[in-house]
């Protein structure tokens, strides 16, 4: 069982380090991992052997204080209940509390003790040697305040010494208490003096009371764990922007009243009203209206996505149109927001493997401090010094030699990295592969849904004989309509966009591997590959040699006869995603070679390599080759990420280093992923492994820091380079060294914040309800056309260019339905353009006016005008 717990007591990596030790060690924990930064701890332990309680006692053992993580309600999308106070608030509210009083106190005191000094007017006549009592107990009184409002660095600093277990605090109760105690001792000294009239004691020990170091060690390192804790929520600003975009109400349809409830009491096949403007409740498919969706809060794509009944709605997206209604499907801790916030948090908890260095430093540094804080003021006192410079040294040792440095330095950085995954659409499940990203070398990508659309259109026709284009589709699509090809599919969605009406055939029998036979309107008719057109003795032979060319470009045939001939053949692919091409290419500017895997064939996967200019495919695999042929590349010294998005590829994303998911991908692809792709974009991917470099950048800058502070400091604060140059550092100093290496070691990993991809404009073309991908078709444009000119051509060389002004439009539905229009059209390719109400038109075909008008009043819209552009 796995179960988190919220700790507290924290101060530093030495803490984190000292819990982990003590809870490993109890009966029936198998692992345990503590996070410095969140202040919580994830434990899998046997239930059968231990449980909660014992965990708890454990921790306390330690000299810290547990309880179990508050877990989220049953239809609570977040971990933080909506009117539940902010821990993080309450800290910082505490923490200003303590800081404001500190500096109120603490003030006075520096004026005073060095006000005599700089010759400042001191009241009641206390820079007098008579006075030195009055002078001396007013500092001390004035330091009180300090220490109690900062009472939590002893009380927790002791309490971890006695337990043999020291950290942070441990190192500023020691220093601060040293401080007090040789000012007390002081204090008795003066008052000796004064009554023994030995005036030299009473003007020593005057100009050293060590009160206000102090008040000043207490108070510069209660405002750099301010700044730090400050720092350190802006870090988890990316969870708390998703926790806030999660709607608190819904408006529920019951009974044909419309109800507003909290979104708690919103169950599962409950019907929810969305109007313009509302972001959507929960997880559910539209049942009544249509509307445009920003759904970039989830999955980053800057553009709407056009919804009609059937297609899924996500909670937390926004309805930018229409009205609509849809079914509730997933609700509380099931909707796709609930589970993003729930693997950003767990990433951002979860410890990289570069932070064991840390954390075993951090394990056994306090008590080193603490020797070498000894040793050094013994040293100084052997040596002859006096006991205050003694003292000063091994104050400042304590005060500065802080591990928060070291334990920050990488959970820092892991939190915001994947807080800005999540804004781009990545989402990470861990640490680790957020580190083992960094240095992929070799991606291995699936072909079908992650390179290609994933289903086959139609790229080219051609017709022989009598036989017209409109007369082939509707006879193909008629032959094609009982079938489950994936080619069926793309002649029937072929035949939708021409509006053509689809019959229906009669006597319909498939044979395997080969092709469909049926009768339409009383005449045979049959598809299929030439080897079917063959055996039915029916000559191919009119079909030009050029069908070997069709298949070198990927493109799959199907051919069309009737009784006596074959009539036609239709030409289908599978569509390349616009951004395939393009993140091919940045793999290799970031040096890492790409290598495509896929069950296609090899004449398929050939002409995909061609296209993509890719390194290396293995095509005919079976999923458990893909799986050997990554162990493969692995063995030869190669950190692999696979790409995939299928059942087939979860073997191969399980046994690469890095297994990414395309986010429209099955569930069992995703469950088998360390990182998630929301926008099923290869160029997220390119993103993903920036991302990674740009977070282990971060990482290694705040080690080196750390470590080079702490190799600059000590041996600064211990007196060497007294020996050398002259130099030494006042406790004060120490502090506000201390406090500032913690600040500026999260303010470095704040600097994430701005990262961007390196990446170019994504294709601003429409997306589809169901959130596929706009693609292109597989270039075939070396082919030779007969006969009707392709669906999808090739640019050529002479293309005119019209502009379309068009009236009536009010909406990106309205876009969407004329841009649909215009691009039904044979040799049309159109792009409208809401803001200025005009289609721009590249035609490759001889289309006339009347044409591209009546395409436009067929979609319910008025033409105002159509003006020709030239030729490009």
């Amino acid at each position: 069982m796995k179960k988190k717990f919220d700790i507290q007591g924290m101060s530093c990596a030495a803490c984190s380090a000292a819990i982990e030790k003590r809870v490993a060690k109890e009966t029936g924990v198998s692992a345990v991992q503590v996070n410095l930064l969140t202040n919580n701890m994830s434990v899998e332990y046997d239930q059968q052997i231990t449980g909660p309680e014992q965990i708890i006692q454990a921790v306390e053992a330690a000299g810290y204080k547990a309880a179990p993580a508050v877990s989220r309600g049953k239809n609570e999308p977040s971990a933080i209940k909506s009117g539940s106070v902010n821990p993080a608030a309450r800290e910082m509210s505490d923490m200003r509390r303590r800081l404001i009083g500190s500096f109120i106190f603490m003030l006075p005191l520096l004026y005073l003790s060095m006000g005599h000094m700089a010759q400042w007017p001191l009241l009641f006549g206390l820079g007098e040697i008579a006075n030195t009592a009055a002078f001396a107990l007013t500092q001390f009184l004035l330091l009180l305040p300090v220490a109690l409002l900062n009472r939590r660095y002893f009380q927790v600093g002791f309490k971890t010494l006695f337990h043999g277990r020291p950290n942070m605090d441990s190192l500023i109760a020691l220093g601060s208490s040293a401080a007090i105690l040789y000012g007390i001792l002081a204090l008795y000294r003066i008052g000796y003096g004064l009554g023994h009239q030995e005036m030299h004691w009473v003007e020593h020990y005057a100009m050293n009371l060590y009160f206000e170091s102090a008040a000043t060690i207490l108070t510069l390192i209660t405002l750099g764990k301010y700044l730090e804790t400050r720092s350190k929520n802006k870090t988890s600003e990316a969870i708390s922007q998703l926790v806030n975009l999660a709607p608190k109400t819904a408006v529920i349809l019951r009974d044909g009243v419309e109800t507003e409830l909290p979104i708690e009491q919103v169950v599962v096949g409950d019907l929810a009203v969305v109007r313009p403007g509302e972001r959507i409740p929960v997880d559910g498919t539209l049942v009544e209206g249509r509307s445009s969706v920003d759904q970039s809060a989830i999955t980053g794509e800057s553009m709407p996505v056009e919804k009609t009944p059937g297609d899924p709605v996500i909670a937390a997206t926004i309805n930018k149109t229409g009205y609509f209604v849809f079914r509730a499907e997933k609700v509380g801790q099931d909707t796709t927001l609930a589970q993003i916030i729930g693997l950003v948090e767990e990433a951002a908890s979860s410890k990289a493997p570069i932070s064991k260095l840390a954390d075993r430093i951090s394990g056994i540094f306090v008590p080193i401090v603490i020797a070498i804080s000894l040793i050094a003021a013994a040293a100084w006192l052997l040596s002859g010094a006096g006991v205050e410079f003694a003292l000063s040294i091994g104050i400042s040792i304590l005060v500065i030699s802080c591990p928060c440095a070291l334990g920050l330095a990488t959970p820092v950085a892991i939190m915001v990295g994947t807080g800005v995954g999540a804004r781009h659409g990545i989402l990470i499940k861990s640490a680790e592969a957020l580190e083992k990203a960094h240095a992929v070398d070799t991606v291995v990508l699936d072909k079908t849904g992650t390179l290609t659309e994933g289903r086959p259109r139609v790229t080219d026709i051609q017709t022989f004989g009598s036989t017209t284009e409109e007369q082939l589709i509707n006879l193909a699509a008629a032959l094609e309509k009982p079938s489950e090809h994936p080619l069926a599919d793309a002649i029937l969605r072929l035949a939708e966009e021409r509006g053509i009406a689809v019959r229906s055939a009669e006597q319909f029998e498939a044979v395997a591997g080969r092709g469909i036979t049926g009768r339409i309107g009383g005449r045979s008719y049959a598809a299929g590959n030439r080897a079917f057109m063959a055996e039915r003795h029916l000559d191919a032979g009119l079909v030009p040699v050029e069908n070997e060319r069709y298949a070198d470009a990927g493109q799959s045939l199907i051919y069309f006869a009737d009784e006596n001939q074959v009539i036609g053949l239709i030409a289908a692919a599978d569509q390349i995603k616009p951004t395939s091409r393009e993140a091919v290419r940045r793999f290799r500017e970031l040096g890492v070679d790409v290598v495509m895997l896929t069950g296609d064939n090899r004449q398929t996967a050939e002409a995909i390599r061609r296209q993509l200019d890719l390194d290396r495919v293995v095509a005919e695999v079976l999923p458990q080759d893909k799986e050997r042929e990554i162990r493969r590349i692995q063995e030869q010294g190669h950190v692999v990420a696979m790409v995939g998005d299928g059942i087939n590829d979860a073997p191969a994303l399980t046994r690469a280093d890095v297994g990414i998911a395309i986010g429209a991908g099955t569930d069992i692809a995703i469950e088998s992923a360390d990182i998630i792709l929301m926008r099923s974009d290869l160029l997220d991917a390119v993103t993903t492994l920036q991302l990674s470099r740009a977070v282990m950048r971060i990482i290694k800058q705040n080690l080196f820091w750390a470590f080079f502070y702490n190799s600059i400091g000590i041996p600064l604060a211990a007196g060497v380079f007294y020996l050398l140059i002259g130099w030494s550092l006042s406790p004060a100093f120490a502090a506000a060294a201390m406090s500032l290496s913690s600040v500026s070691v999260v303010t470095n990993a704040l600097r994430l914040k701005f990262f961007k991809p390196r990446l170019p404009r994504r294709p601003q073309q429409r997306r589809t309800g169901s959130g596929g991908q706009p693609s292109v078709p597989i270039e075939a444009a070396s082919l030779s056309k007969v006969g009707t000119p392709a669906v999808n051509p090739p640019k050529e060389q002479n293309m005119m260019k019209k502009t379309i002004k068009i009236e009536g439009m009010s909406c990106a539905h309205c876009q969407a339905r004329v841009e649909k229009a215009l691009n039904a059209l044979p040799g049309v390719q159109a792009r409208v353009d809401l803001a200025k109400n005009t289609a721009a038109v590249d035609l490759s075909a001889d289309v006339s006016d009347q044409t591209l008008i009546q395409a436009v009043q067929d979609a319910g819209y008025e033409v105002t005008g159509v003006e020709p552009e030239g030729h490009e």
